[in-house]
């Protein structure tokens, strides 16, 4: 049996007929399923929505300035106005639609946090994409695809966006399990916590095909989040009393 690589994984996940029929391919929009409040300009919001339908399934290269231009109703012109260049629709499209990691990270490392509290807020910004339906599964997708076909942003997310939040969770651990310096199965377990909130996401496709209705629920979300945060306690739990077992020693 062949090994798939993990690009080889992530590139039939994204190419996958499931996933394709989870998000619909773009179409033009009107004036009336245009979003509405996310953005001062409706031109510019309508041209943030094309670009991410068109850039999540189509990737950047494969995407011309032309059908942004025709899915947004707007005049190939309007990207230079507002984005300089399809790069820097791409740019805005990458990471405008999730906000601000800095932003989680002052809700989660906040002094005077319990360590509920703390992990709850933690995972906030993991649920963050379910609760904005197709568009969070598309910016999920355009991750993937950046990861096999890499413009830049992806390792300049993860030095600028994911090093910081995973930097900030060992502080708030170090502080929790009265650590004096993070050791490696601290990064280990941080590691561990994160992957339960990316598994969310990377692995829908197989939890839609295996219990659909965990997502169906109208209360989806917060079932999650609970779930998220007994499991991260538990892992916490278990990692301060083995080292207490150990008498303080990595």
């Amino acid at each position: 049996m062949k090994t798939l690589s993990f690009a080889g994984l992530i590139k039939r996940l994204i190419c996958s007929p499931r996933l394709r029929a989870m998000v619909p391919p773009p179409t033009r929009p009107s004036a009336a399923t245009a979003p509405a409040g996310t953005e001062p300009d409706p031109a510019r919001a309508r041209l943030l929505r094309a670009g991410l339908r068109l850039f999540a399934h189509q990737g950047f290269a494969a995407t011309t300035t032309r059908e942004l231009a025709q899915v947004a109703g707007v005049n190939v012109a309007a990207i230079s106005y507002y984005f300089g260049d399809k790069a820097g629709l791409y740019r805005a499209v990458f990471f405008e639609p999730l906000g601000e990691i800095a932003d989680n990270i002052a809700h989660f490392a906040a002094f005077g946090l319990s360590l509920e509290d703390a992990l709850r807020a933690y995972y906030a910004g993991f649920l963050e994409p379910l609760q904005q339906g197709e568009d969070g599964q598309l910016c999920v997708k355009l991750r993937m695809r950046e990861m096999v076909e890499p413009t830049g942003l992806w390792v300049q997310e993860v030095h600028e966006g994911i090093r910081p939040m995973h930097d900030a969770m060992v502080g708030v651990l170090c502080r929790h399990l009265g650590l004096t310096a993070p050791d490696d199965d601290l990064h280990r377990l941080v590691v561990c916590l994160s992957a339960l909130g990316v598994h969310l996401h990377l692995g829908r496709d197989v939890t839609d095909a295996v219990a659909p209705q965990l997502h169906a629920a109208p209360d989806a979300v917060e079932r999650w989040g609970d779930c998220l945060l007994r499991q991260g306690l538990a892992m916490i739990d278990h990692e301060q009393r083995r080292r207490a077992a150990a008498g303080g020693t990595p």
